[in-house]
């Protein structure tokens, strides 16, 4: 007997999951794919490097940890730094020792990231407005932002493993 609905056998995946999930991975390929070619248009941004400024601009404060940056935008710690250091060349970012944790580093939005932050943001939305969510209804959108934002959840019950304790190295 052949369903088309979601399978709880973990054997292998029912025609509805399978379409799913090749229509998530298409549909985040092209978005990404469209959304990194404006980044780089408006304001010379990789993608990461826009996560990295857009989740500070969202911070009251404009600053965070280095480790909670990368459990947000989830990015290794190591590749994190290279953006953080990369942005902070362009004079976008500052990165100091916490005041909270001195083995810590807190990366700040500088005014010159805010403009570049302005600057692409208007193409950035008119991209996601276009590809992502103008053949969608209202319902459609709600819908999505659920179904994702439930996933989502799933998802970060277990966390990155930039925030995983590091493991100590064993004295032999």
């Amino acid at each position: 007997m052949t369903s088309d609905a979601p399978s709880k056998d973990s054997a292998q995946l029912s025609p509805v999951e399978l379409d799913a999930y090749f229509a998530l991975i298409e549909v985040s390929s092209l978005v990404r794919h469209a959304v990194e070619q404006q980044l780089r248009e408006a304001g010379d941004l990789s993608y990461v490097q826009f996560q990295l400024l857009a989740t500070l601009g969202d911070s009251p404060a404009g600053s965070s940890r280095m480790t909670d940056l990368a459990d947000g935008v989830v990015y290794s710690r190591s590749g994190l730094t290279y953006q953080a250091q990369l942005l902070e060349q362009r004079g976008l970012v500052t990165r100091a020792p916490s005041r909270e944790d001195e083995r810590s580093t807190t990366v700040t939005l500088t005014d010159a990231g805010r403009d570049v932050l302005a600057a692409v943001f208007p193409g950035h939305i008119a991209v996601l407005k276009e590809l992502l969510f103008e053949p969608l209804s209202g319902g459609d959108v709600e819908a999505l932002a659920g179904v994702l934002g439930r996933v989502r959840t799933h998802l970060r019950a277990s966390p990155p493993r930039s925030a995983a304790p590091r493991r100590r190295k064993s004295s032999s």
